[in-house]
């Protein structure tokens, strides 16, 4: 088992359990103690999850690095999709989010040559080790919160770009509108962003149909692709269809 194989899974494993023992973690992956020392040391730098003394628990500090860990399996399953939508030497645009980021990883770990252009300093930050990172972090106002940069100089700067493609993340969906979000400034910013792409491909795994953020971010006939989990209600399914969005679901 790879070590970032064997990562994901102890991801998966501590947001089962929400504490999990290092000699259970160790046998449930067949690799020694030692390895999944060295392996929680790196998720904890990374803020996914926490240690106490010989248990990995599940990070409640509410920040992106939280979420990363919570629905981590459809999340990782989503963007491994993802991935494959990009061919080796292309450039794309990402937005922020953790499901984006996943994504971002996957690039930067198993494609060549692939150019990432995003608003997202997490995102940046997230993958500054994978050994094929090429990031381009457009400037702007920086929000702290979600590690985004937003605002005229983001959209001024994401103008001067032209891809086939990007990928965005949802906080929710409306029934007869599109897809929305909870932060005006950083919406808008999303929304100048794709101006410069030819097809937006929204990744979200399914319990966000069940919310509505603030404000419309994508309405259905703007978004060419969905990329979901199997549980995606299906008159939310039928709907996205009727207006030609293509729904790849990954099995959970």
């Amino acid at each position: 088992m790879m070590m970032q194989e064997r990562q994901d899974k102890i991801i998966e494993l501590v947001n089962q359990h929400h504490r999990i023992d290092v000699v259970t973690l160790a046998r449930e992956l067949g690799v020694s103690q030692v390895t999944i020392r060295k392996d929680l040391d790196a998720l904890v730098e990374k803020r996914i999850i926490q240690r106490e003394h010989g248990y990995a628990v599940i990070n409640e500090t509410g920040d992106l690095s939280t979420r990363m860990g919570h629905n981590y399996n459809r999340k990782k399953k989503i963007a491994v999709m993802a991935a494959q939508m990009v061919e080796n030497g292309e450039t794309v645009m990402i937005e922020s989010g953790t499901t984006c980021a996943l994504l971002a990883e996957e690039l930067a770990t198993h494609k060549e040559n692939v150019t990432i252009i995003t608003n997202s300093a997490f995102t940046a930050s997230y993958i500054k080790e994978a050994p094929r990172a090429k990031i381009v972090l457009l400037g702007g106002d920086y929000q702290l919160k979600s590690q985004v940069v937003v605002g005229p100089v983001t959209k001024r700067c994401a103008s001067d770009f032209s891809v086939d493609k990007i990928f965005v993340g949802a906080d929710g969906y409306k029934q007869g509108v599109g897809f929305t979000g909870v932060d005006l400034m950083r919406t808008d910013t999303m929304k100048a962003m794709a101006e410069s792409a030819k097809r937006v491909i929204i990744l979200t795994d399914s319990t966000k149909f069940g919310k509505r953020g603030l404000v419309t971010s994508f309405r259905l006939q703007e978004v060419q692709d969905v990329i979901t989990d199997e549980e995606i209600p299906e008159e939310i399914r039928g709907e996205l269809e009727s207006h030609g969005v293509q729904i790849h679901c990954v099995s959970l």
